[in-house]
């Protein structure tokens, strides 16, 4: 690792000016605006050669004018005098890799330069001596999610491969038909319907030159993906020590909608044999890590069938014994992106008082307290860190930094010390000069006399002597930390900036407090959770510095329930409200959604299954409080967002244009659950603070 220091010390002028040449100075500009948002450059995929004396990362930008975006590669090298950007101005980039074919490591990587005849994303070789890029692969449709070997003569990538029929194949005559036929549910999912496709493992062999060649696939004639969609990437996948096996996930259940049984499988790369790992675990089991000697295999892993925000734990299975035991049976806290240490145990990410730190449990070199509850902390900080890479040493991490003031940045960290390296300065010079809101830590008194935690965003320059509006932000999930998150949506920074204070309670339900009060949410969504938020909104309408007379409420998805909830519930606290693809109407969201395994869980399941579960819809949907409405109300939806169906936006809007309380509707024909393209996002940030500023200002 100490090897890094001459690299990043001397191009670390450089690196700045690289990362951000394509970027127009604003040092006259001194706050967040939503089209400087767009102007920030985006963090992507991140990867360390298999010599540690490499990173590479991708850095996307987006021109608003144009509507999209574009990629490049960023490298620190100790081989190279400085950083560089050998790749820039691509379509896609995204997987990046390396590879050894004999002459010195490589960087691989997936991409498409978007002037291909074809438009499909390919593997692509860079050779780090000449700067040569080379094309790998050349397979119908592309490929995603690659991966190279660690004996570098293949790769593993996915590709979606047709296993369905459509209604035209089915009948030939009927060339012109325009329908579905249906006869399970899961026909549509997140954002899109099924097309017929599933997502396959395939390997390929590396020929000396880099060439790969015929493509072999893992999973033939089996009607399920790899990875599980809609969130899962390369990471549900890992090679081998010796390239002879991949690990991988995969959700067989033939009631996919119903269940979260996702399983960890063990499949032979040259004859095919396959094996289920995890076949008596019920609940999400993926991301598998097998070990550095490669006799152990490692995988997330959730206990409970059903529940998606159950507490993520690390089981590992020994490949000598064929035995399976958990490495984190004493933590209360849930386990993300767990990396093998040297010796044994585990470097891992996890929520914590609404932060995300990097934690270690199992190692003698980072000794967890006697009867603690979690692991070794070996981060600290108001920052969301993410774990990416832990270096041969043990004692370095390669992670990630947010905070709501700046988006994600790459770093160094050091096990023993605690302290933090940047190593990307991608957005400073857009930060040079801006005048940034200020972030209090808060705890409220619940109703139940327990402690809420709560973020307070500032506006920059504050002064309490002045009178600000109140926003009271709610959280979507409905587990989901409120953390040191830089949200290109639901920005803090942008809304301070604006000059509104913002309340953001960690309300019960949300991970990061113990596994408790994650739990306390379910079955109880109109409860404790409200009575958190009303708590945080009440402590601080007390405050001299907040208009009691201005303060809104704003949500997404269970925060978007949340505001629904609060337009019948909350009494006079709120002159304005925004609810962006809210749940509105619990019986239609339940007949209209796609992963019924959650509703199920967290509703009790259907409403029709007893009188019991009747009473819990009537009691915790806010469709049956409308005749209280009165407070402005602004309704977001997207067309696309299958999650929760655009009819509980359009639902919402009926009820209150009918009871004639003030209301707009903000509707994106082509956009789901989350507002991707650059002009609708500007259009969001237009619309949302405009209904803000006429009925709070």
């Amino acid at each position: 690792m100490k090897n890094f220091a001459p690299a990043i010390v001397l191009g670390l002028a450089l690196l700045i000016s690289l990362v951000c040449s394509n970027q127009q100075s604003i040092a006259q500009q001194n706050r967040m605006s939503p089209e400087l948002l767009w102007k920030l450059g985006r963090l992507g995929a991140v990867s360390v050669s298999p010599d540690e004396k490499h990173i590479a990362f991708s850095v996307r930008h987006f021109k608003l004018e144009e509507n999209s975006g574009r990629s490049s590669i960023h490298l620190i090298s100790t081989d190279l005098p400085n950083p560089i950007v050998p790749i820039s101005n691509w379509k896609v980039i995204g997987g990046l890799q390396w590879i050894d074919l004999g002459a010195g490591t490589n960087l691989v990587f997936e991409g498409m330069r978007g002037d291909e005849k074809e438009p499909v994303v390919q593997a692509w070789m860079l050779d780090l001596r000449t700067l040569e890029l080379q094309q790998m692969t050349n397979y119908p449709g592309g490929i995603s999610n690659l991966k190279v070997s660690p004996t570098n003569d293949r790769i593993a990538f996915t590709k979606r491969i047709k296993l369905d029929e459509t209604v035209n194949e089915l009948y030939a005559d009927l060339p012109l038909a325009n329908a579905r036929i249906i006869d399970s549910l899961m026909y549509r999912h997140w954002d899109s319907w099924h097309d017929y496709k599933y997502s396959h493992l395939h390997v390929a062999f590396v020929s000396p030159d880099g060439l790969a060649g015929e493509s072999r696939d893992l999973m033939p004639s089996i009607k399920a993906d790899c990875p599980v969609p809609p969130f899962g990437g390369n990471e549900q996948f890992d090679w081998s020590p010796d390239g002879m096996w991949l690990a991988f996930t995969m959700k067989l259940d033939p009631k996919w909608a119903e269940t979260t049984n996702s399983d960890v499988y063990l499949v032979n790369v040259i004859n095919g044999e396959m094996k289920n790992i995890s076949q008596d675990r019920l609940g999400y089991d993926n991301d598998p890590v097998f070990s550095p000697d490669g006799k152990k295999i490692a995988f997330h892993s959730m206990e409970t069938a059903g529940f998606e925000a159950d507490r993520n734990r690390i089981m590992v299975y020994d490949l000598e014994t064929n035995s399976l035991y958990e490495a984190s049976e004493n933590l209360d806290q849930t386990v993300h992106a767990a990396k093998w240490l040297p010796g044994g145990g585990f470097a891992y990410s996890s929520e914590h008082r609404g932060t995300d730190q990097v934690f270690a449990i199992g190692s003698d070199i980072f000794p967890v307290e006697p009867n603690s509850q979690l692991g070794k902390q070996l981060s600290s900080g108001q920052y969301n860190f993410a774990l990416k890479h832990v270096f041969r040493n043990g004692k370095v991490g390669l992670i990630t930094v947010m905070s709501m003031l700046k988006p994600m940045e790459l770093a160094l960290l050091n096990f023993e010390t605690g302290e933090t390296q940047f190593l990307s300065q991608i957005n400073d010079d857009h930060f040079y000069d801006l005048e940034l809101p200020m972030i209090e830590e808060r705890w409220v008194d619940a109703t139940d006399g327990k402690k809420i935690h709560c973020w307070i965003i500032y506006p920059p320059n504050f002064d309490k002597n002045k009178k600000y509006p109140l926003l009271t932000y709610c959280q979507g999930g409905p587990q989901g930390q409120i953390g040191q998150f830089f949200s290109f949506r639901w920005n803090f920074h942008l809304m301070a900036a604006q000059d509104y204070v913002i309340v953001a309670p960690n309300r019960r339900g949300l991970p990061g407090f113990g596994q408790a009060w994650n739990d306390q949410i379910s079955g109880d969504w109109g409860g404790q959770a409200m009575q958190d938020i009303l708590s945080a909104t009440d402590a601080m309408l007390a405050e001299p510095y907040i208009d009691k007379n201005r303060a809104g409420a704003v949500g997404a998805s269970f925060g978007g329930y949340t505001v629904y909830w609060l337009m019948g519930n909350a009494e006079e606290r709120f002159a304005c409200m925004i609810s962006h693809c809210g749940v509105f109407n619990l019986e239609s969201m339940y007949g209209s959604t796609e992963e019924l395994f959650f509703v199920n869980h967290d509703l009790g399941g259907p409403y029709w299954k007893s009188p019991e579960l009747q009473q819990k819809y009537d009691q915790f949907s806010p469709h049956r409080f409308v005749k209280n409405w009165k407070t402005p109300l602004l309704v977001i939806h997207g067309e696309l967002d299958f999650r929760v169906p655009i009819t509980q936006g359009i639902e919402a809007f009926t009820a209150a244009q009918v009871e004639g309380v003030p209301s707009r509707f903000l509707y994106f024909p082509a956009e789901g659950h989350w507002v991707m393209g650059p002009q609708n996002g500007v259009l969001w940030h237009r619309v949302f603070f405009d209904w803000l500023d006429r009925h709070l200002k």
